[in-house]
């Protein structure tokens, strides 16, 4: 997997993004993935090897390990990072469709010659309102699912994010209740809270640009309202002005006739 062609896509989105969408995925990137890829492969390739119990009984230790660690951390924690960035994904289909689109009408419009306008497009950076307020909400919606989901699915599996010294294994085909140790625990532990503490402000970044944009959009309702009634009221001025006139003309004309 390349995650420097995930960074290639997600970066586009940084530029359409808010300032909290810009901190999350800086966070994402130097404390979840960078991490991930420098000290994973050595904190966790010796998760088997070092996997040791006290039996000669063969394919106990196999099954034991298979007990305790039904997911690799590293598998779990990349399908979590891959579904973490898949919305911000469809946010960049999203922009991509509406240039697209606004392209297609320059040159329907203007015909080659549109050069300028073409390279503005490219580096204009689209607001997030109408359907993109929509799409780039529901990103956020799914993030924080798929955050609360994995880290849910991460405590269940081993039963908290403490690693153990010892378990105690007794699965077929051990001969009794034999006990199992597992390799640098601490350290596994320590990593392992890093990474959810990690999720867990990434999920706060979440929540917080979400409400943000909320906000956002409630201001921009109000402020419509608000226009609205104040051209209403304009309308009705304007109207009442012109019956005014209107009156005073029939009331001049009557007063010549007389």
């Amino acid at each position: 997997m390349s995650w420097g062609a995930l960074y290639a896509q997600l970066g586009g989105v940084n530029k359409h993004s808010t300032s909290l969408g810009k901190i999350w995925l800086s966070v994402l990137f130097i404390f979840r993935i960078m991490i991930l890829v420098l000290a994973a492969e050595s904190v966790w390739g010796d998760e088997q090897a070092g996997f040791t119990c006290n039996t000669q009984q063969p394919g106990c230790k196999n099954v034991c390990y298979d007990h305790f660690f039904p997911v690799s951390h590293i598998r779990l924690w990349c399908l979590q990072l891959i579904f973490v960035s898949t919305p911000a994904l469809l946010v960049a289909m999203h922009v991509a469709y509406r240039k697209r689109e606004t392209k297609k009408t320059i040159l329907r419009k203007n015909g080659d010659q549109v050069q300028g306008d073409l390279e503005d497009l490219r580096k204009s950076r689209l607001s997030i309102t109408g359907p993109l307020w929509w799409t780039y909400t529901s990103s956020l919606f799914f993030r924080l699912i798929f955050e609360g989901s994995f880290m849910y699915i991460l405590y269940f599996i081993y039963n908290g994010f403490q690693m153990p010294r010892l378990v105690k294994c007794e699965q077929w085909p051990c001969p009794n209740k034999v006990d199992c140790f597992i390799s640098r625990p601490t350290e596994k532990t320590v990593f392992t809270l890093f990474m959810v503490c990690s999720s867990a402000i990434c999920m706060v970044l979440n929540v917080a640009e979400l409400f943000y944009l909320i906000c956002k959009a409630l201001i921009r309702c109000s402020h419509r309202r608000q226009n609205h009634q104040r051209r209403r009221i304009m309308l009705a001025e304007e109207k009442a002005l012109s019956q005014n006139e209107k009156n005073e003309m029939l009331q001049s004309s009557n007063a010549k006739a007389l």
